[in-house]
């Protein structure tokens, strides 16, 4: 892989998960299983995973832009976002829109509805799980601040961890995202994969030495610029009521989903006007978010590659990704999937988008029987080779 000024220890110890999953390529002789029957089924299968746990244990410019830009804030508002949704039940338009609806179905089918499928496709290989955060593992919410997982949603993601090596890939400032998901097992990449962490909490089943940090901050001469341009944007959008300027670190969130929709065109023209001084940073959108990125080839595919690499996946065959998303910033890690033809990615989303992804999930509802689906697939699978 290049080199992207990146740290990356020589003998890289994997994640807690990692050491789970390495035991063994998995057999896939059983059927595949159920949907998961309810939180009793889902318990059942959790304390088969601690007994099997202790067996283990004990053995560019910005010229020309502001109209397209625009579009794009327009595209993701929550109006157009409502009305498409309405235009999927309503009966005057439903003909047109479920057929629209359905063809884009064929295109990414439902990941719940297609885990045989899915599963078949990982035979002989080993998963590692990548997940986004916010419309992921839990709802867009007006603030950013208070957009938090249920304790459900953290369980379900505890137990994937213990499974498969996992990340959490997200826009936010990698501290912030910890803080909200608060699992010390897992691998953190915020800032769309330019600030990456590794587990800070020793696996139990590597007793030799500790789970040694990896740390990736390939855009760390950007810093003091990042902060500077922070310092303008919350002085320059600060007459825009309901605008709000997020500093993540090696990137800067500017959310206009507060602000109302005449006010787009004046919150654009602001951030034009403080990026034409700074030719280093880039400006890409999101859900109701316009983002501020450093000119550098970095991005949440290739946080991907970096992870994969860093737990010694990147020139093996046996190896299954599977990438979770709902955003833009998304697409970057379900194109390198694709490209690699290696893996699947799965949409977040409940209306037909443009993607590389193979699958969609409607939302983090969604998202976490997906995986408590997974988990107890895994386990299964365990518990047949602990028998044999």
């Amino acid at each position: 892989m290049t080199n992207h000024n990146v740290f990356t220890p020589k003998d890289m110890p994997l994640a807690a998960a990692a050491a789970v999953a390495a035991n063994a390529t998995l057999h896939y002789s059983y059927p595949p299983p159920r949907s998961i029957g309810g939180a009793a089924d889902y318990a059942g299968f959790k304390k088969l995973l601690t007994q099997l746990e202790h067996r283990s244990n004990s053995g560019g410019s910005s010229g020309g832009w502001i109209g397209s830009w625009l579009d794009s804030m327009r595209a993701s508002s929550p109006t157009h976002v409502a009305s498409a949704a309405a235009v999927l039940t309503s009966p005057s338009l439903m003909a047109p829109c479920t057929a629209e609806y359905e063809e884009w179905m064929k295109q990414c089918p439902s990941a719940s509805n297609k885990f045989e499928e899915i599963t078949a496709k990982s035979k002989g290989k080993k998963i590692v799980m990548f997940l986004d955060y916010d419309g992921t593992l839990s709802p867009i919410v007006d603030d950013p601040d208070r957009a938090y997982m249920s304790e459900a949603m953290r369980e379900a993601v505890r137990d994937v961890a213990k499974c498969f090596p996992t990340a959490i890939v997200s826009g936010r400032c990698r501290d912030k995202v910890f803080n909200f998901v608060r699992l010390a097992e897992l691998y953190y990449a915020g800032s769309h994969g330019m600030d990456i962490r590794g587990p800070t909490k020793s696996p139990k089943n590597i007793r030799e030495e500790k789970a040694k940090a990896i740390l990736c901050q390939p855009a760390s001469e950007f810093l003091p610029m990042i902060e500077e341009v922070h310092k303008v944007l919350v002085d320059k959008t600060g007459s825009i009521q309901g605008a709000r300027v997020e500093n993540n670190k090696f990137c800067l969130s500017v959310h206009f989903r507060c602000v109302d929709q005449k006010k787009w065109d004046a919150l654009a023209e602001q951030v034009k006007s403080v990026l034409k001084d700074y030719p280093k940073l880039r400006l890409t959108t999101g859900r109701k978010v316009l983002e501020i990125r450093p000119t550098i080839k970095w991005d949440k595919g290739k946080a991907l590659e970096f992870l994969l690499e860093s737990l010694g996946y990147a020139n093996f065959s046996d190896v299954f990704p599977v990438y979770i998303g709902d955003d833009r910033t998304d697409e970057d890690a379900f194109k390198v999937l694709r490209d690699r033809g290696q893996g699947i990615g799965i949409l977040v989303s409940k209306v037909p988008k443009d993607t590389s992804a193979s699958y969609s999930l409607q939302d983090p509802a969604e998202v976490m029987n997906f995986l408590r689906n997974l988990v107890e697939w895994k386990l299964r699978s365990l518990d047949d080779r602990v028998k044999v």
